[in-house]
């Protein structure tokens, strides 16, 4: 599986975040000096199926470019974290285009064969950005 590099302000967050977790995962993304997890985003919409925190701390460290992996529905399975509620792809669809996000853990995709790792310098993401998307070949699954 593949990653590219994107720059964050081009994906759609449609969850909130934990502020604590956000300041918790910054705090471990600078003492590692490397982004070793990229951020899930449906590929035509580019809104974010997984990494909500991630992309936070992104904005908040302004990066020029994040690890991305691109996917569809079509390999991607989607719940609700919250017990006795559906989700679907079409109601994320809608809240991406809305400009509105669901409460904190209300969606939960599911990626058959997990998530790539990666490990890329911050001071690459730092760096002036080309609009162009960049497949980078990722090291592993992430479990």
């Amino acid at each position: 599986m593949e990653y590219c590099l994107l720059s964050p302000a081009r994906l759609i967050p449609t969850e909130e975040v934990n502020l604590d977790r956000v300041d918790a995962l910054q705090a471990e993304i600078l003492q590692a000096g490397s982004w070793t997890a990229p951020i899930a985003a449906e590929k035509g919409a580019l809104f974010v199926m997984d990494g909500h925190h991630r992309l936070t701390v992104a904005q908040r460290l302004r990066l020029t470019t994040v690890p991305v992996v691109l996917l569809d529905y079509d390999s991607v399975r989607v719940e609700s974290w919250r017990a006795g509620e559906m989700v679907t792809p079409a109601e994320i669809f809608a809240m991406a285009r809305s400009g509105r996000k669901f409460p904190y853990k209300t969606t939960r995709h599911i990626f058959a064969g997990g998530l790539p790792r990666c490990d890329v310098p911050l001071q690459l993401l730092r760096q002036p950005f080309s609009t162009e998307m960049v497949p980078v070949r990722a090291a592993g699954a992430l479990s």
